[in-house]
C-alpha cells in the first residue's frame, strides 16, 4: 500500500540496534532513534566517527550484518514497515525503491566486472531493461552523472577510474533504479575540496531532476548548511537536536551542537578554532544518563540520571537537554 503524498516517505519509530560485547552482553549503536523523512525533502544525518550514523543507515535497509542486529523499533516507508517484510520483499525495496551511495566506492563497487556492466545488472534484476537496452540505459546513467565519454567509461573498471568518477558511477548506479530515496553515507568523504563541491551540486540537480528525497549522513556542517532542509544531530546512538537547518544553525539548543557549530571556522583566520573537549565514549562505554555528560560544561544533577527526553527550542525544532526542561530560552 503507498502512503498518501502528505505524510512522510520515511519515518523511523524508536529504532535500536545493538551489537555484542566481548565480555558479555549488548552494546547499542542505535540507541533510540526516531526522526521522519518527507517527499522531496533533503535531511542531513550529522554527527562525529561513532555516534550512529552510519548504522542507522543501513538498518533503514536491513543490511546489518550479524553479528549485529535490530532488537526494536520500525521502519515506515512509503505506507509499508520494512521490519516486516521477508528478504525477498526487502531485496525488491533495496535499491529499486531506496537507493544506496555507499561512503567509499571502491569498496562498494566489485572489482572484477565494468562500471556498465554493474548498473546493467542492477537494471536487470529489478526488471527495468535486459540485454543491449540495459547496456545503452547504463550509459545514460553515466551520461547523467556528468561521467565525460560516458560511452568509453562504461567499460572501464573501479580501478581505473579517479575517486571522483567512482563517486560519479555510485551515484548513477544507486539511481539507475529510480528509487524515491536515496541515501548517502558520507558522499564527499577522502575527495578533495573541488570534486567534493561538485558532488553535491550533481546531487542537488538529480534531487531535483527526480523528485527525490535524500537521506544525507555526513560529519561535516557545512555541507548539511548547503544542502539539507532539515538536520538531525546524532550522538551516542540518539538524536539529540533536529529542526529546520537555518533554526538549528541560528539558535542550537544542544550543547553538542553548539559544540559543532563552534567548531567551524569563520571569517578570523587568526581566530584559533574552539574544539570539544574529551572523545565519543567506546561502544558499550556511553554513561548511563545524558551520553554527552562527561564532554558537557553545563552538566549537572539531571543528567546523570536518564537520557533526556526531546524539549521544545521553539517551532518544529527539539532538542534532548535538561537545559530545556523548563522551556526555550528567550
Amino acid at each position: 500500500m503507498t502512503a498518501s503524498s502528505d505524510t512522510p516517505l520515511l519515518r523511523v519509530d524508536h529504532l535500536r540496534t545493538v551489537f555484542p560485547l566481548r565480555g558479555g552482553g549488548d552494546a547499542a549503536a542505535v540507541a533510540d532513534v526516531s526522526f521522519t523523512l518527507n517527499r522531496g525533502e533533503t535531511l542531513g544525518l550529522v554527527g562525529e566517527s561513532g555516534s550512529g550514523k552510519s548504522v542507522t543507515a543501513l538498518s533503514i535497509i536491513r543490511l546489518i550484518q550479524p553479528p549485529g542486529r535490530i532488537v526494536s523499533g520500525a521502519i515506515h516507508f512509503d505506507g509499508r514497515d520494512l521490519m516486516t517484510l521477508d528478504d525477498t520483499a526487502m531485496r525488491a525495496v533495496r535499491g529499486r525503491r531506496i537507493g544506496f551511495v555507499f561512503q567509499e566506492p571502491m569498496v562498494a563497487l566489485n572489482p572484477v566486472y565494468t562500471i556498465g556492466q554493474q548498473i546493467a545488472e542492477t537494471l536487470t534484476v529489478h526488471g527495468l531493461a535486459r540485454g543491449a537496452a540495459a547496456r545503452t540505459k547504463a550509459v545514460a546513467w553515466l551520461d547523467a552523472v556528468r561521467v565525460p565519454n560516458a560511452r568509453q567509461r562504461a567499460d572501464a573498471y573501479p580501478h581505473q577510474l579517479s575517486g571522483g568518477l567512482r563517486q560519479r558511477a555510485m551515484i548513477a548506479l544507486a539511481l539507475c533504479a529510480e528509487p524515491s530515496l536515496v541515501i548517502a553515507d558520507e558522499p564527499t568523504t577522502a575527495l578533495d575540496v573541488t570534486v567534493q563541491a561538485e558532488i553535491l551540486d550533481l546531487l542537488r540537480d538529480l534531487r531535483r531532476e527526480f523528485g527525490l528525497s535524500l537521506l544525507l549522513i555526513t560529519h561535516d556542517l557545512g555541507v548539511v548548511a548547503e544542502m539539507a532542509d532539515r538536520v538531525a544531530v546524532m550522538y551516542g546512538g540518539r538524536i539529540v537536536e533536529h529542526g529546520p537547518t537555518a533554526k538549528v544553525f541560528a539558535a542550537a539548543g544542544h550543547p553538542y551542537t553548539r559544540g559543532l557549530l563552534a567548531c567551524l571556522p569563520g571569517f578570523d583566520v587568526t581566530a584559533r578554532l574552539q574544539a570539544i573537549p574529551g572523545t565519543v565514549p567506546s561502544l558499550g562505554a556511553f554513561p548511563s544518563g545524558c551520553g554527552f555528560a562527561t564532554r558537557c560544561a553545563d552538566r549537572f544533577a539531571p543528567c546523570d540520571t536518564a537520557p533526556p527526553p526531546d524539549f521544545a527550542c521553539g517551532p518544529d525544532h527539539h532538542a534532548a537537554c535538561y537545559l530545556l526542561q523548563s522551556g526555550p530560552s528567550s
